[in-house]
């Protein structure tokens, strides 16, 4: 590779970084007189009068049921607490459930990533919230907790299945926006920080 496909490189490892962590785009239309706020990239945001939707229903009923398969428990879902979503190619609902367990209603956290286009559901966390486990590591969280850790910008794995999303993603961002006549094509991810603020 010469010394333009490296700047290259660095120019697209500099643009994932800043955009899949850094970056928040916002839009707004308006809608008469009324204000529709759109999703923010990355940002978690409530999921509002559809805590009991169908489709929220069901993520948290596999959410259940995925805990059961992998732990080999016997969890009845019972009802969705609260959701919220965070954009991240596809989409992560961050879903607080209440499931019984033994007969006791018990809430519980869980986190279902989600895309569509490819029929695709994965479980990323399940835990019991009065459990001491918020210090746990996920893939979803990239290891950039805030407990233990200094604020700032931290080396995060290049093989995590998120920021192999959030590459995936922003090339094809870049490719949307660019009236290029070569598209371009994810070859490998070099190094990725993740904030904590």
């Amino acid at each position: 590779m010469g010394a333009l496909g490296n700047c290259f490189v660095v120019f697209l490892l500099c643009f994932f970084s800043s955009f899949a962590l850094a970056i928040r785009f916002h839009q707004v239309l308006w809608d008469e007189d009324q204000e529709i706020a759109m999703v923010t990239l990355g940002g978690v945001r409530d999921v509002e009068n559809n805590q009991n939707s169908v489709e929220i229903e069901e993520l948290a009923r596999f959410a259940v049921d995925e805990h059961n398969r992998e732990e080999n428990a016997l969890l009845e879902f019972a009802r969705v607490v609260k959701a919220k979503e965070q954009v991240v190619a596809g989409t992560l609902h961050h879903l607080t459930l209440e499931a019984i367990d033994a007969g006791i209603k018990k809430l519980y956290e869980a986190k279902v990533w989600t895309k569509p286009w490819l029929n695709h559901k994965e479980l990323q966390e399940f835990k019991h919230t009065g459990d001491g486990e918020s210090a746990s590591f996920t893939s979803a969280d990239l290891g950039a907790k805030r407990d233990g850790h200094e604020t700032g910008w931290r080396a995060v794995p290049t093989n995590d299945p998120v920021v192999q999303a959030a590459a995936n993603h922003a090339v094809t961002a870049i490719n949307n926006m660019c009236d290029c006549i070569v598209t371009l094509e994810l070859l490998e991810i070099q190094h990725a920080k993740a904030a904590v603020e």
